[in-house]
């Protein structure tokens, strides 16, 4: 039966239940004492709810607490071993998948390189549907016992009622890749496993929203340096974030072609292929036949003329780039993660601050801080893994609906 507002009596319980299990994830342990104030549920409902999320698996006791006077209160928390999810990184050198438990606490994991078949997509999915088999096969976890598979990939993610995710990728030659399909009929998981594909750089958000350095913000940007650029807007009441292609805002006008086909991109200038390409065409000396990672590296140790000029003109164009974002979404944070953004970081980011500053209007410069992601190389996959969470809780922890006919979270 339906409310004047629309709602069901099951959609008020689903409600209860995702309220309850989003408290005691991200504040827990506690007590049911303490839920009701923190929800804003009664007494008599908490214990309902409770002991509903007890007999499911989902959330179990964890020791006491003493009260003012009275008997001692118990603590309850998310059951670790209430679901499990898997977060896969489609990044630049690599495909990188790991196993969590329902904490998000790593089981296992698995690395593939691409460094000689780039973004083949048929070596991209056999490195998915390979890694998915062996995380789960080392910890001997069953796969239709998995909340989903969560995905962050490079590329704007659309969804088609006929194969699901379709990853746009004009830098790496993604034309309308049909992936969820692809990896529908490929991987040996059952049809009632989910898979929420979505852009990196969104992935990367939602975990430092989340678990890191934005969490607590109403307003934040997470920018993702590697060889190419990417950004994530997190803004209350949008869930995941909304998805930015700021690498390829225009910083120099006719400037270097970017990989897009553009000229002048900001990817162009700070991907890390692009910095290595500076650095050798200023007359540095980069270190042949290694990964970017490595001549990353080795650029950032040189002390050549050419190597601080290509780094220093590198601070002002990153800058000068997230001024545009302080000025157009008037952010409290910036957070700089990506395999690059952790290298470059710790070097440039006094530069990178002090440029922003300078190009960026002072009212909106004076309110945002602008700091290196806490998750490390990990967090795409974080983020990616928390996709299936946010599932769970949208669901009040109820299981998905079965069959290929599910909705998924995509971009």
């Amino acid at each position: 039966m339906a409310g004047r507002n629309g709602r069901t009596v099951r959609d008020l319980r689903r409600g209860n239940r995702t309220a309850v299990l989003q408290r005691l994830y991200f504040d827990g342990p506690m007590s049911r004492f303490e839920l009701a104030p923190a929800t804003g549920l009664s007494g008599g409902s908490i214990s309902n709810v409770v002991a509903e999320l007890v007999e499911d698996g989902l959330v179990e006791e964890a020791g006491t607490v003493e009260s003012d006077g009275g008997r001692p209160r118990t603590l309850l928390r998310v059951a670790p071993t209430g679901g499990h999810m898997i977060g896969v990184d489609v990044g630049e050198t690599r495909v990188r998948v790991e196993l969590f438990d329902l904490a998000l606490t790593e089981l296992a994991r698995t690395e593939r390189p691409l460094a000689h078949h780039g973004y083949d997509v048929e070596v991209i999915v056999g490195h998915i549907r390979d890694g998915i088999a062996e995380v789960l096969a080392d910890t001997d976890i069953a796969p239709e016992h998995l909340l989903g598979v969560g995905i962050g990939v490079p590329g704007i993610v659309a969804r088609t009622p006929e194969q699901g995710a379709v990853v746009h990728g004009q830098t790496i030659g993604w034309d309308a890749v049909p992936l969820e399909s692809l990896l529908r009929t490929t991987c040996e998981l059952p049809d009632s496993v989910p898979y929420f594909i979505d852009n990196g750089a969104r992935t990367l958000g939602q975990a430092e929203l989340w678990f890191g350095a934005g969490r607590g913000s109403r307003n934040a940007v997470v920018v993702l340096f590697g060889s190419g650029i990417g950004a994530c807007l997190v803004t209350e009441g949008v869930e995941y974030g909304r998805p930015l292609e700021w690498g390829h805002v225009t910083v120099r006008v006719r400037g270097r072609r970017c990989r897009c086909g553009a000229l002048g991109c900001l990817e162009a200038y700070a991907g890390a292929g692009a910095l290595v390409d500076r650095w050798r065409e200023a007359g540095g000396h980069p270190p042949e036949d290694v990964d970017e990672e490595t001549a990353l590296a080795a650029l950032l140790a040189a002390e050549d003329p050419a190597a601080l000029a290509v780094l220093e003109e590198t601070a002002e164009y990153v800058g000068a780039g997230l001024s545009d974002l302080v000025n157009l979404f008037q952010p409290e944070r910036i957070l700089i993660g990506g395999w690059a953004g952790l290298q470059l970081g710790p070097r440039l980011l006094p530069a990178v601050r002090r440029y922003a500053d300078a190009y960026a209007l002072r009212h909106p410069a004076d309110r945002v801080s602008i700091d290196l992601g806490r998750l490390g190389p990990d967090a795409v996959t974080v983020g990616a893994a928390s996709l299936p969470l946010a599932d769970l809780f949208a669901r009040g922890g109820r299981p998905a609906a079965r069959g290929r006919d599910r909705e998924s979270a995509t971009g």
